[in-house]
């Protein structure tokens, strides 16, 4: 397909960094339209935004006349639509593992510590600065906690989360480890995922995706 890609992203955000390691690993020439998800109140509030993302948030991925919302239904689109190399494995059992340890980070950790959902702790709750950063602590380690039990000493983990070659999974772990370390989580408690993370971002597709080399990020 010749239609070209819009990434609408923002650069710290995480859903939008599983998006960009996706495409870098497709190989995939995209031009990255910056959404400032904290500017002028947030741009994703705009009226123009909201014709574009109706849920007003990042990513949205536009390929050609079709405006495609979700991280992971993209990431899956773009595995449908290009599927060499496969960002889900051969077999129906593997790729239900990769799935689950993705929907583990996209589903329940990351949703708990969104920036919509800290901005309604501190507009509408008045929740001070410290609580705010505990309660994402909290459910960072706890999903941690069980994502650590799920790869360590799995047999089907290998250099990355389901075997050598990286997949669905590890576009969710390895923007979620940089949330950890923006809110001071400490990784000796999570050693596999974080070798896991540091075999990821040895790869050209994950260091061109880390949210410090995007064109919007703070220079």
């Amino acid at each position: 397909m010749s239609e070209s890609l819009l990434l609408y992203s923002y650069w710290r955000s995480s859903a939008a960094y599983r998006v960009r390691i996706g495409l870098n690993l497709k190989g995939l020439a995209c031009t990255t339209v910056p959404v400032h998800l904290v500017q002028d109140g947030g741009q994703q509030h705009t009226a123009a935004y909201r014709q574009i993302n109706p849920q007003e948030l990042v990513p949205t991925l536009k390929h050609g006349q079709r405006q495609l919302t979700q991280s992971l239904a993209i990431l899956e689109y773009l595995d449908e639509v290009w599927p060499t190399p496969p960002l889900l494995p051969a077999t129906a059992r593997e790729r239900q593992r990769v799935r689950a340890l993705a929907q583990l980070v996209a589903c329940d950790i990351h949703p708990l510590n969104n920036l919509r959902v800290l901005q309604y702790f501190e507009h509408e709750w008045s929740l001070p600065a410290l609580e705010r950063e505990q309660w994402v602590k909290h459910w960072i380690m706890d999903g941690f906690a069980a994502l650590e039990a799920m790869l360590a000493g799995h047999p089907s983990t290998g250099d990355y989360c389901e075997g050598n070659v990286p997949s669905l999974a590890d576009c969710c772990v390895v923007p979620q480890v940089y949330n950890a370390r923006r809110f001071g989580i400490t990784m000796a408690d999570y050693p596999t995922i974080e070798r896991i993370e540091q075999t990821c971002l040895q790869l050209p597709a994950f260091d061109a995706a880390r949210p410090e080399n995007q064109p919007d990020a703070p220079r």
